[in-house]
């Protein structure tokens, strides 16, 4: 507590932390404000626009993400009707993901939205959705938790793929759409894998089917398979239990699973045909 004078009232001291952050704070902008001005092209230069999109097109080369954003923010804000001005708006999106920070990706993707908003028809709108889409994609967390930017990253990569089938990055989009799913099912792999270990067969059954329904080309979907089946095979099901391993014995010539699989198909025929046998 502090007292003060002028009120004669005890007054609650306000946290050093805040101060401290404010401080910090306050000396970052100083440090960019004395590091780099606004980037003009020279007097009298004939062609100020494409001066201002090459030295910022350098910069970006050279990862000189701040200087490069400069210039191109330059062009974008004083040059409305040059034909630069799209591609700087991209590029100011690319400086901001080059940075990779969490603060600076949410800047980038607000650029590439508005690029996409105001250029829907740009030649290079398929560039501007596969950068939204990266965007989401490197804030991906781990499996273990939230997966709201994994969501995010699989829509926009999802469209990106939809809609320009005839991109030259149509191939790394696919990539990283897979990548993005595998990340969302290795989550809720995850989770049924606790429920077999928790030996709750039904938990884990409702999880499995829901990876395999959602995600059928899922990488990892051998294990879905196995652990699915002996889930099945638990609550007295083999019959429904023998075709998830025979698909993993049939899709996988290679899988940590692949040998018991096997075994455990012919241990399911043989109860199979006893239950007949009895009948």
């Amino acid at each position: 507590m502090a007292f003060d004078h002028t009120s004669g009232r005890l007054m609650a001291r306000p946290p050093v932390r805040s101060f401290a952050r404010a401080a910090v704070a306050l000396l970052l902008v100083a440090a960019a404000a004395c590091a780099s001005g606004p980037k003009k092209p020279p007097v009298g230069t004939l062609e100020p626009d494409k001066f201002l999109f090459e030295r910022g097109t350098d910069a970006l080369n050279q990862k000189k993400w701040l200087t490069s954003r400069e210039y191109f923010r330059q062009l974008v804000d004083s040059y409305p009707q040059s034909m630069y001005r799209a591609d700087a708006k991209l590029g100011v999106g690319d400086t901001y993901l080059g940075e990779g920070t969490l603060e600076a990706n949410v800047l980038a993707i607000n650029e590439f939205r508005e690029f996409l908003s105001f250029y829907p028809t740009h030649g290079r709108a398929d560039y501007a959705q596969y950068r939204l889409g990266m965007s989401h994609y490197y804030q991906m967390h781990g499996p273990e938790r939230d997966q709201t930017e994994t969501l995010e990253a699989i829509a926009d990569l999802t469209t990106f793929v939809t809609r320009y089938p005839n991109s030259p990055l149509l191939a790394e989009g696919k990539q990283h759409l897979r990548e993005a799913r595998d990340r969302l099912s290795d989550s809720m792999y995850r989770v049924g894998f606790f429920y077999v270990r928790s030996r709750w067969y039904p938990g884990a059954i409702d999880r499995f089917a829901e990876i395999l329904k959602k995600d059928p080309e899922y990488t990892s979907r051998d294990s879905v398979y196995y652990y699915l089946a002996q889930s099945l095979w638990k609550v007295n099901r083999p019959a429904e239990a023998l075709p998830y391993l025979e698909r993993l014995v049939t899709e996988f010539e290679q899988s940590e699973h692949l040998a018991k699989a096997q075994q455990d198909i012919a241990d399911i025929k043989a109860e199979l045909d006893k239950k007949k046998g009895s009948e």
